[in-house]
């Protein structure tokens, strides 16, 4: 937003105002500029009725929504109802950016109807390859690194039973995920999976609990390889620290619990290790699309996609892993044991 500011000729500076983590904004300060907010503190001041929130939607000229794959939400319906009381049915133009657009079930027609089925597409060179898969293009092109994905399967096909699954998300639930982060032998292949990782390069590491990430980085670090934590409870600065050390590649292993799936950039990550299994296929692309920034977008021309989920199912089908394969076209498998390619 700076660089565009600067790059155009305009009488006064570009005025910003924050409207988040309990910030107050008076109404006789509101004369023009930018308000940027978090969804859950608009949706806090609209129930406390904030006569600030009020002023900026009745002047608003445009609204931006980032992670727009939110917007069918409660929060987001309570915010576009109130701009409709005040504004009427119009409202002002809503742009909506995501890069995980697709939902489930019904999801994906209640996003679209939001942004009136109005779906802005690249522009694609006319081959048909890239008609049929437009991810190849911008894999070809540099956009995007090529994944190389690892499985590993050990112990007996394992059926998540439905009491651990949460009926709002319908994904597997916090119980499992403890249960997963206190597995022994399970833990012990996935530390010697990442002793084997080569010293220099960088793995960003999904766990199952926070305790689970502090356990994994407890272990690394005593085994000689530079890990840290990142969770919800670390402070901003220190969050910072971690990973900037972790750009920089004076962190080898960086893991996390629920925090780094959007909002976080570190295009040069050539190892994604994914310990936490879900069947939410928009929380795996978000996962997985850390690692998968290409040459062009600073980042790297491959990155391998390691998952510890391979021997759990629901309802006898594989978890997100296995759409994320296909319709990613991904064209390298493996088995991390055997190294051989997986059909």
């Amino acid at each position: 937003m700076t660089d565009l500011w600067q790059n155009r000729e305009f009488p006064e500076a570009l005025r910003v105002y924050r409207f988040y983590g309990g910030k107050q904004i008076n109404v006789e300060n509101l004369i023009g500029g930018v308000v940027v907010a978090s969804i859950q503190q608009l949706y806090t001041r609209i129930k406390s009725k904030d006569p600030a929130l009020d002023e900026i939607l009745e002047n608003c000229g445009a609204m931006i929504i980032d992670e727009a794959h939110h917007a069918t939400t409660k929060s987001y319906k309570s915010l576009f109802n109130r701009a409709r009381q005040l504004v009427g049915d119009e409202l002002f133009p809503i742009c909506g950016l995501t890069a995980t657009p697709g939902r489930s079930n019904d999801e994906t027609m209640k996003l679209v109807d939001e942004f009136d089925a109005y779906l802005i597409h690249p522009t694609l060179p006319n081959i048909e390859k890239y008609q049929k898969n437009p991810l190849l293009y911008f894999r070809e092109e540099g956009y995007l690194a090529e994944p190389i994905f690892l499985l590993s399967k050990d112990g007996e096909t394992v059926e998540v039973p439905d009491e651990y699954i949460d009926n709002d998300t319908d994904d597997i639930n916090s119980e499992y995920l403890k249960v997963l982060a206190e597995d022994r032998e399970r833990n012990f292949h996935i530390i010697e999976y990442m002793l084997t990782i080569p010293t220099g390069t960088s793995t960003l590491v999904y766990a199952c609990t926070v305790e689970h990430a502090e356990f994994l980085s407890m272990m690394m670090n005593s085994l000689g390889r530079k890990s840290a934590v990142i969770s919800a409870e670390t402070p901003k600065q220190i969050r910072r620290i971690h990973i900037a050390a972790f750009k920089r590649g004076e962190i080898e292993f960086l893991f996390n619990y629920g925090v780094l799936t959007t909002g976080f950039d570190a295009p040069k990550t050539d190892h994604l290790i994914i310990c936490r299994p879900t069947s939410s296929q928009i929380l795996y692309e978000q996962m997985v699309g850390r690692g998968l920034r290409g040459p062009k977008f600073g980042g790297t021309e491959q990155c391998k996609i390691i998952d510890f989920s391979q021997n759990l199912t629901r309802h006898g089908k594989p978890l997100a892993y296995a759409r994320f394969i296909k319709d990613w076209e991904v064209q390298q498998v493996r088995s991390i044991k055997k190294d051989e390619v997986i059909v």
